[in-house]
Formats: C-alpha cells, sequence, structure tokens
C-alpha cells in the first residue's frame, strides 16, 4: 500500500473527491465517523433498497410479478412506492394473522348471529361461553346441570366446548376456561380474512410497477451508498486554516499508484505527501491469493483479515481445512451429494464473486469427503467391505484416533514455524529467539519420542541419545535465557519459566482439541448406520423387493437427510473453530481492523 496525504481547499473537497470516486482506487480513511441523525436515515435507506431488491426477486420467483406493469419514472418514486405499499402488506399481514387467531377460537362455535345475542342480553338472559377437557365435561355435566343450563356447542376428542345461560352479573363457577363473548361469528372472521387477503393480493400490482423499475431502484441505491461515501469523507476530513483547508489520508495500491499521482499532478491547488505505510498506521489490507487459496478467504473473514505487514494464513490453513472436512463428515454418499451441490452452484453462478467462491468451497470439500469416505469404505453409512472384501479399507473407528492428535502436532508446529519466519522477517532474528527455543524442544521430542511409537526412528536421535538432550538443552538456554536479549538474565528465567507453564499446559489443550475431527467423524458414520439398520429393521419378514423399497426409502431419505444436514455443519464448524483457536493462536496471527474499500461509483456488480 501507499499512503497519502491530501491537503486542499475546503471549496473543493466535494469535487476532489469526486475525481476520486471517478478513479475508483483510493480508500480515503473515514476512521472514528459518528452518524448523525440525517446520516442514520440515509443508512436505513440504504438498507430499505437492499432489502426491496431482495423483496423483488422473491417476487419474481414466486410468480406474482405481472411483466406487463409500467414502471415509474425514477428510482427514487419506485422506492416510495413500494415502502408505502410494503407498509401495508405489513399491516394486512398482521390483520390477516390476528384474524386467523381470533378464527381459531370462534370455529367451534360455529355461525350464529350476534345481533340475537346481544338482544338477548338485553332482555337479560346472558349467554357465558366455556371449554374444557372432554373427560371433565362429561364426568360433572349432571352437576353443573343442577345449577345451570348448560348447552353443548361442540366437542373433538380432547375438548368440550359449551355455552350457559346465566343472568345478568351472576356468577358462573365451573371447572371450566371462560372465554370473553364473541363479537363476530366464524364467517364474519373467515369474510374479513378473505377481503385482507384480497387487498394483500392487489397490492401486487404496485410491486409489480416496483419490479419493473427495479433497475432504476438499484441506479438509486448506487447514488445514496455513494453519498454515504461522500459523508463520511467530508465528517472526518481535518479542517485546517480557520476551516479554509481541509486535510484527507488516503491509500492506494502501489501497483495503481502511479495513476492516483497522475491525478493529483494534474488536480489544481491540491499538496499531497506520498509515503510507505509504518506500523503505526492503520493501513487497509487487500488479499492477494491464487485461485485456491481466495476460495478459502470466506473462510478467514469469518474471523479477520491479517493485520497490514503480516502474513496471510489463508492460502496455509486452506488444505488442512479441506482435509479436516473430509474427515469429519468422512462418508463417499454424503461427499457425492455436496459435489453434485457445489457443480450445481457453479452452473448457476458463472460470474466471478462471492456464489462463485462458495460454490467452489462446496466442491472441494465434497470432492475431499468422497476420497476420505472411499478411504474408508463408507457409503451412506454402508461398509463398503460387504461390496469389495478383497479390499482392505482404513479401519476409521479403530485407527484415527492417535492419528487426530498426530494432525493437530502437525499444524501446530506448522504454525509455529510460519510465526518464526514471520518474526524473523518483521522484527530480525533476536526477537524469535525464545519461540525458536520452545520449537526446538517441540521438535526433538517428537522425533526422538514420537516416532518411535510409529516403529519409525532416526539414528543416533533417540530418547537416550546424546544429541537428543544437547537439542534440549540448545533449547531451554534460548528459551529460558535468551528470550529478550535486552532483559537481564534472571528476569528472563522467570519469564521464561512462566511461558513454559502457558505453554506445556496451552499446548496440550491444543494438541487435544483435534480429537474433534475424529469424534466427529465417528458419530456421523454410527448415526449413518443405525438409520441403514432401523429402516432395515421396519421391514416385515418375508417381504419383496417392492415392500422393501416402499418401507425402506422414506426412512433412508429422512434419517440420511437429517444426518448429511447435522454432519455438514459440524464438519463445517469444528474445523473452522481448529483454524481460528489453535492454528491462528501458533502462527502468531494478527488481526486488521479495517479492509481496503476505494471510494468508487457504484454499479449493482460492484458494490
Amino acid at each position: 500500500m501507499s499512503k497519502y496525504d491530501f491537503v486542499l481547499f475546503a471549496a473543493q473537497s466535494e469535487d476532489f473527491v469526486e475525481k476520486l470516486r471517478e478513479l475508483g482506487l483510493v480508500d480515503i480513511t473515514t476512521t472514528g465517523w459518528e452518524p448523525s441523525e440525517e446520516d442514520r436515515q440515509l443508512l436505513l435507506d440504504i438498507e430499505g433498497h437492499t432489502k426491496a431488491l431482495d423483496f423483488l426477486g422473491t417476487l419474481r420467483a414466486e410468480g406474482r410479478f405481472d411483466a406487463g406493469a409500467k414502471p415509474f419514472a425514477s428510482g427514487r418514486e419506485a422506492y416510495e412506492h413500494y415502502t408505502a405499499a410494503h407498509q401495508q402488506a405489513a399491516a394486512l399481514h398482521a390483520e390477516i394473522g390476528r384474524l386467523e387467531k381470533s378464527a381459531d377460537e370462534l370455529r367451534p362455535w360455529g355461525r350464529f348471529d350476534v345481533e340475537t345475542t346481544k338482544k338477548l342480553a338485553a332482555q337479560g338472559i346472558v349467554l357465558r361461553y366455556f371449554f374444557t377437557q372432554r373427560n371433565t365435561f362429561d364426568k360433572q355435566l349432571a352437576e353443573w346441570s343442577e345449577s345451570y343450563t348448560v348447552s353443548e356447542v361442540s366437542r373433538t376428542d380432547a375438548m368440550v366446548w359449551f355455552v350457559v345461560v346465566a343472568k345478568p352479573g351472576e356468577e358462573v363457577t365451573l371447572d371450566a376456561q371462560e372465554m370473553k363473548t364473541p363479537a363476530i361469528d366464524i364467517r364474519e372472521a373467515e369474510r374479513r380474512i378473505a377481503e385482507s387477503e384480497k387487498k394483500l393480493r392487489a397490492l401486487d400490482a404496485e410491486f409489480s410497477r416496483v419490479a419493473a423499475s427495479e433497475e432504476k431502484l438499484a441506479q438509486h441505491a448506487c447514488s445514496l451508498k455513494e453519498r454515504l461515501q461522500g459523508v463520511q469523507v467530508k465528517a472526518t476530513a481535518q479542517q485546517a486554516a480557520d476551516g479554509t483547508l481541509v486535510v484527507m489520508e488516503g491509500w492506494a495500491e502501489k501497483e495503481t499508484s502511479d495513476k492516483v499521482d497522475a491525478l493529483l499532478e494534474k488536480y489544481p491547488n491540491v499538496v499531497f505527501l506520498k509515503s510507505d505505510p509504518t506500523p503505526e498506521d492503520n493501513t487497509p489490507v487487500k488479499l492477494r491469493n491464487g485461485w485456491f487459496a481466495r476460495n478459502f478467504e470466506l473462510v478467514g473473514d469469518m474471523y479477520a483479515r491479517p493485520k497490514y505487514g503480516t502474513m496471510d494464513l489463508t492460502p496455509f490453513f486452506a488444505p488442512f481445512y479441506v482435509l479436516f472436512f473430509g474427515i469429519c463428515l468422512n462418508d463417499a454418499g454424503y461427499g457425492l451429494i455436496l459435489t453434485l451441490l457445489g457443480a450445481w452452484m457453479l452452473a448457476k453462478n458463472k460470474k466471478p464473486g462471492m456464489m462463485r467462491r462458495a460454490a467452489w468451497f462446496a466442491t472441494m470439500c465434497g470432492l475431499s469427503t468422497v476420497l476420505f469416505g472411499l478411504f474408508c469404505g463408507s457409503f451412506f453409512g454402508i461398509n463398503m467391505n460387504e461390496w469389495f472384501p478383497s479390499v482392505k479399507f482404513f479401519d476409521f473407528q479403530g485407527q484415527f484416533f492417535s492419528i487426530a492428535l498426530v494432525i493437530g502436532v502437525v499444524q501446530i508446529l506448522f504454525g509455529m514455524t510460519l510465526n518464526i519466519w514471520m518474526t524473523i522477517r518483521s522484527f530480525g532474528f533476536s526477537r524469535v529467539l525464545g519461540l525458536l527455543g520452545w520449537f526446538i524442544i517441540l521438535v526433538s521430542c517428537c522425533l526422538a519420542m514420537g516416532l518411535p511409537m510409529a516403529g519409525l526412528a532416526i539414528p543416533g536421535f533417540t530418547s537416550g541419545s546424546v544429541a537428543f538432550y544437547v537439542a534440549l538443552g540448545v533449547g531451554a538456554v534460548l528459551m529460558l535465557l535468551l528470550n529478550n536479549p535486552r532483559r537481564n538474565p534472571l528476569v528472563n528465567f522467570g519469564a521464561g519459566l512462566w511461558d513454559l507453564y502457558n505453554n506445556l499446559t496451552g499446548l496440550l489443550s491444543d494438541v487435544l482439541s483435534y480429537i474433534r475431527l475424529f469424534a466427529i467423524g465417528l458419530s456421523g458414520g454410527v448415526l449413518a448406520l443405525v438409520f441403514n439398520t432401523l429402516a432395515a429393521g421396519f421391514v416385515p419378514e418375508g417381504s419383496g423387493i417392492v415392500v422393501r423399497l416402499l418401507v425402506m426409502i422414506p426412512i433412508l431419505l429422512i434419517g440420511h437427510g437429517i444426518n448429511l444436514f447435522m454432519s455438514t455443519i459440524s464438519s463445517f464448524v469444528h474445523p473452522l473453530r481448529l483454524t481460528f483457536v489453535e492454528f491462528f493462536k501458533n502462527a502468531g496471527f494478527e488481526m486488521a481492523s479495517r479492509n481496503f474499500d476505494p471510494i468508487r461509483k457504484m454499479n449493482d456488480t460492484n458494490e
């Protein structure tokens, strides 16, 4: 990034910002902007336009759009009509909901004349409305009838609705729930519902006119976003010389900064300073990854983007994430469904953008699941040894527990390697001595103690060899005495002991976290097997193929559908946790506070 400081006359600021917007290459710092009441309304209008455009997509998808509708003259007029119609629709939906609730309460009472009940009340005959459980009504009807005139209106298997004829002000004590005297009957409620639904359908004509003006509406939304950019820049620009001058801070990519320089040199009465960012600057971040890693930026963005000047970890965690997803889902059949879903998304989203990246992400995770599922011999919970008895598949349940721990150690050490490299590159070798010592100890223990457990060993480097103790000694000196060469050795020793305690406890919990790979993969496989067994268990003995299919298919579809949904969520979330907590922590990840977002001309594809 290249940093710019602009100084220009306040009267020129709006025109200057417009020129930068047309160029579309400069991110103006607006840190600390606090919206006013007018600005908040602008934000609400932008959000309202976004919701309106989403609603119009739903209107078209549901077939409610009238292709012959006349468009409005402008996007602003379209939005105003949309807002009014949307408010009416919301009120009608609320009214329909209220009436449907009333209809449910009135339905057991059937049809009756409300005016007649009012006339009876005027003559001293009051109808009181009750409902209770059927068994309670049947048991106590005789007792109630001795004191009151009780008339049953309707009943179901569980409830009975009845009226009691009483005098005005008479106290009626029954083991039943009394309800308010209905103001309307079911016929009137249904008539009002139908009338409200008719009004709601009539609003589709107004919404169709808005949909016919969708392009104008989108353009108006873009103009509001451009206006918001100007508001933010103006509000955060520093005033100088009693308001005559303004000072702005901007950022541009180095590759395109020559175009920014050309604009600034031509623009009259503007003074600018161009410099490289410093660690103290709040430098915006823009990621630059190849095709593979770019599809996993959406994963990293769920946490944060890396601080400017540090390392982007996306290319390094992406292969692990794909592997972890396949391990957690661990079924070739489920992976095939995800792969087909990803391929369908790719066919639907051919333009570059977030949705196409998500499609590639789903496809790669699906393919990883297919490969790992075939490796373990699982296809929709079926053990593929039944189909291919000569093939020796990997025993996930019996062997993967310890492998999950090994994978955790490998990723943690890899993260520490990246941390060491980044620290040396940024601050020099002296700043990394403590971390390097800890890394040497861990690697030495893994090679001398871990490898023999797997039946491997490095000649001359075992847990009892001199070379192993030398490596531990070097690591201990670096970690305990040289963790900060500028400090007193005694202070370093105390700090090193504290770091040793924290590292040991932290590393243990970090490695144990990778057991979730085994647990999630195992639980999904067990559930798939359970649904297969359940489906087979419901088939009557001696049934033919047609009956077997009719019984088993619904159970398998529902069961595997639930398992696929839940397992896919777990396979997505838990690798995220391992990435953000274990890997990012050990790799020394530092988050950025802002992304590179240049002010530019808005359109519906570039927001």
